[in-house]
């Protein structure tokens, strides 16, 4: 049996149904965090998925449910290292995991980074590094979060490319009516990071923006979640420099519907300093969008390795990419961003 421990959100549905379409249903079970998310990421309830519940009985059974399912498990794959309860466990048990595969989702990864106020989050750090350490998997795409992983945490574990959820790949549906080249009179639109979070540096973006104002531009910025007071920190300086040009999209958008809306998108500012907002970034290559992001950022070093042409955030400007160079884009997302790719990646690694 394999075992997927997990919070739930934005990728959790698609990666369910994933799994019961391509692998057995039998072998694989679910154990969900984040109850109140299902309203907004609903998953069918099925026999293979176990859902946290948020009373204190419910959080009491799901924990000694899930020691008991730790142990019976032939492998546990760990879709991200957040919850504090989980590493506990391990630490207390150190012996499961070698069986442990950490599919690493950025977040959890650069949380090194992040300044340790408290004496809880000191001490949750230290036991996230005793459970990355001894860890026996580690599974990203990335490179360069691979070796920040050994180089941060002393993480020796056996490493495993994989794109790991429907978001990083491409659906050559999404190509329709996208990348086409726009007549120069008409309006450009610009697409601002992925989320209302401090991470993608929004008012360092809105300066460079400001020598545009003048000019036929409309700037999206996506704030349906993250860090509501800078979210409305945000929309008081877009509004206030940019006027009717600023639209903040506030309103949570059906994925369906975000696709559709980034078809219209022009220039893309991913302005974060870490490993962020990959399956926006895949998409938008994919879709021929002229793509703006840090040099020192680890999946820039991964893109560029792949052939995929980006632009540089400190060289601003409303130069789009050549079309040449965005057809090269389009032709790589989609033969090496594949669902087959996928897949694949997957087959192999629940096999270890």
């Amino acid at each position: 049996m394999i075992l997927h421990v997990s919070n739930i959100g934005a990728f959790t549905p698609s990666f369910v149904k994933l799994i019961d379409m391509e692998f057995s249903k039998k072998r694989h079970k679910f154990w969900l965090v984040g109850e109140k998310s299902l309203k907004r990421y609903p998953i069918e309830k099925k026999e293979n998925i176990f859902i946290v519940k948020k009373t204190a009985i419910g959080q009491l059974h799901a924990y000694l449910y899930l020691l008991m399912t730790l142990h019976c498990s032939q492998k546990i794959i760990l879709h991200g290292l957040f919850n504090a309860r989980v590493i506990l466990i391990l630490v207390f048990c150190p012996w499961l995991l070698k069986k442990c595969f950490w599919i690493m989702w950025g977040a959890d990864l650069y949380q090194y980074q992040h300044p340790k106020v408290g004496w809880r989050e000191k001490l949750v750090e230290k036991l996230r590094r005793f459970v990355i350490k001894r860890m026996g998997h580690l599974v990203t795409y990335l490179p360069e979060d691979l070796k920040l992983a050994r180089k941060w945490y002393g993480a020796t574990g056996e490493y495993h490319e994989c794109l790991m959820y429907l978001s990083n790949i491409m659906d050559p549906k999404m190509l329709i009516n996208s990348g086409q080249p726009k007549e120069e009179s008409s309006e450009l639109n610009i697409l601002i990071g992925n989320s209302a979070d401090p991470s993608n540096n929004h008012f360092e973006v809105l300066e460079k923006l400001k020598i545009y104002k003048n000019e036929n531009i409309k700037i999206y910025v996506p704030l349906s979640y993250g860090d509501r007071n800078h979210a409305q920190k945000v929309i008081e300086r877009g509004k206030k420099e940019f006027g009717d040009k600023f639209v903040a999209l506030s309103d949570f958008m059906p994925f369906e519907q975000y696709v559709e809306f980034l078809k219209c998108i022009d220039i893309v500012i991913f302005n974060h300093k870490r490993q962020q907002a990959m399956g926006n970034t895949i998409t938008l290559l994919g879709m021929g969008k002229t793509v703006f992001m840090r040099k020192d950022v680890s999946q820039r070093f991964f893109l560029e390795s792949v052939g995929l042409y980006l632009k540089d955030v400190s060289q601003f400007s409303l130069e789009p990419l050549t079309q040449k160079a965005l057809e090269k884009n389009i032709q790589i997302i989609r033969s090496r961003f594949s669902r087959e790719t996928l897949k694949q990646q997957y087959s192999e690694l629940f096999e270890v």
